[in-house]
């Protein structure tokens, strides 16, 4: 383009630009014949257009750890757990009980599992985290595998009431994280314990 009609003479362009580089109408590094967002700001890995959202609750699908469920950006773009659900799984796990020294779980933890497979059929995006907890009385070495075969009892009872095992994890922490002083008897009593965590991602 001779500098006469080139509107960009010191800058190398194309003559259909009269000389000047191809624009960026948005001024997103992206030019407007690469953007398929002209007239918006985006990124290159999307061709120019901002990052999707594809379920509208602006949280973006590369930081929504649920980017199919609306949610809140508090929650890592994922529904936050209702207060009365939890409430629900906090008494199911206040009620999970065992044989002494046992992974065998007592049939008066029934009902509270069945409540936690209710909810988790009703809502089938929900997770579950279980974790198995013991008091210091014995050996380490028993209280650490005690506390994984009672997670995976809890686990394997609620995968046999039809729930996907993809959607638990179990896992077992033995004597290392009391709630409540060893001392006595109601200490131990509160640090023999599952809990039990609904999320919508992990």
């Amino acid at each position: 383009v001779a500098d006469k009609d080139d509107k960009c003479p010191d800058l190398a362009g194309m003559a259909k630009y009269n000389g000047c580089p191809i624009p960026d109408t948005d001024n997103d590094g992206v030019n407007d014949e690469e953007d398929k967002c002209i007239t918006v700001p985006g990124v290159r890995k999307y061709n120019g257009c901002p990052i999707p959202d594809s379920d509208n609750d602006a949280v973006n699908d590369e930081e929504d750890a649920c980017p199919n469920v609306p949610g809140i950006a508090a929650n890592r773009g994922c529904p936050e757990i209702k207060a009365e659900v939890k409430k629900k799984i906090d008494v199911a796990a206040n009620n999970i009980l065992f044989a002494t020294g046992s992974a065998r779980l007592a049939a008066s933890s029934n009902k509270g599992l069945n409540e936690v497979v209710k909810i988790m059929q009703e809502d089938a995006d929900v997770l579950l985290a279980i974790d198995g907890h013991t008091d210091d009385v014995g050996k380490e070495e028993f209280n650490q595998t005690l506390s994984e075969s009672r997670a995976a009892s809890v686990k394997q009872y609620l995968v046999g009431k039809g729930i996907d095992e993809s959607r638990i994890t179990s896992a077992g922490h033995g004597e290392t994280s009391p709630i409540a002083d060893n001392k006595s008897a109601a200490g131990r009593k509160k640090n023999r314990r599952v809990e039990l965590v609904l999320s919508y991602y992990r």
